[in-house]
């Protein structure tokens, strides 16, 4: 009696072993509709495709399942809202530039760093955008440092960095609590070229017009810190229509009737474990701003021993923007 439980128990950890793998590696197309009342007309379903979070994820040789499903999407912007590699410390370009390669359509294309990702900048031998970047950058994407604008019959709607648009005064620059600080922030360069970018930023005068903003970041903005920016006098909470994020991983580790057992959130008290499952991945609304969250493609070893996804499907997300 005992072996033969021993056995069931066996090829019932086998079995789960084969769903895990076999899930970790298909992906799915995660669609939304997007409720803009201010949308101007030219706009209306609009559709941004976002990919976050691949960490050197492979889905077929050469990307090929993943071009696969991006190329037979209609898209009109593709976001890419970071940790596309897996630590900062690493080399393997080319899992990321070998899937810009395969990419058809290429005319708006957008970039935020993630906590994973290369520095985006470098201070040797001169400062300038790291290597990392500029090879994105021949590869048709844009690094997405301050603001740009998509016209078409001549309405507008815009794409920001959310932490940058959120400062207050350029002085202020890489000392915002809640923003990641990097090892070039008190550079001289480093702060004379992003107060420029914060200063042609601020005189579009785009921050404070109607118009309809998307703000990109890598991280969710949690309500408390919605709450923090709106009350510190150095930051400026701008009124977004929508915000685009990634890093949850849509909890990584999900359990049935449970759902995500960990965000990597500090703003959350006492701690990350069991989040509201509401803002975990998905769109969710607060203080009348709209934010939208991927579940990712890849895994993190946010948990030591987790690097893997439970329950939570790989996924692509099509945003398309209605009034």
């Amino acid at each position: 009696m005992f072996t033969q439980v021993r056995r069931l128990l066996i090829v019932g950890i086998a079995l789960f072993g084969l769903y895990i793998f076999w899930d970790n590696n298909r992906l799915t197309i995660v669609e939304q509709d997007i409720v803009m009342d201010d949308l101007p007309d030219a706009f209306v379903g609009f559709k941004i495709l976002q990919i976050s979070d691949l960490h050197e994820k492979q889905f077929g040789k050469d990307q090929s399942r993943l071009l696969k499903a991006i190329n037979q999407i209609d898209y009109d912007v593709l976001v890419f809202t970071g940790d596309i590699l897996d630590n900062p410390e690493s080399t393997n370009h080319d899992s990321f530039y070998t899937l810009l390669d395969g990419i058809h359509h290429k005319d708006h294309l957008f970039y935020v760093p993630g906590n994973a990702d290369p520095q985006s900048y470098q201070l040797s031998p001169s400062f300038g955008k790291s290597e990392f970047i500029k090879g994105m950058e021949e590869r048709g994407v844009q690094f997405l440092e301050s603001i740009d604008t998509i016209t078409k019959d001549e309405e507008s709607i815009h794409f920001v960095n959310f932490e940058q648009s959120i400062i207050r005064k350029p002085e202020q620059i890489g000392n915002i609590n809640g923003t990641p600080t990097s090892p070039y922030v008190e550079n001289e360069d480093y702060q004379r070229y992003q107060q420029s970018l914060w200063e042609d930023m601020i005189e579009t005068g785009h921050l404070d017009s109607t118009d309809v903003r998307i703000a990109l970041n890598h991280y969710p903005v949690s309500d408390p810190r919605i709450d923090y920016i709106k009350n510190d006098p150095v930051t400026e909470w701008r009124d977004f229509s929508l915000i685009i994020a990634g890093h949850y991983h849509g909890g990584q580790i999900r359990l049935p009737f449970l759902g995500a057992l960990f965000v990597p959130e500090p703003w959350y008290e006492p701690n990350s474990f069991f989040p509201p499952q509401d803002r975990v991945k998905g769109l969710w609304e607060y203080e009348e701003t709209k934010q939208y969250v991927s579940a990712g493609l890849g895994s993190s070893d946010a948990i030591p021993f987790f690097k893997f996804r439970l329950f939570n499907t790989p996924e692509i997300n099509v945003l398309r923007l209605i009034k």
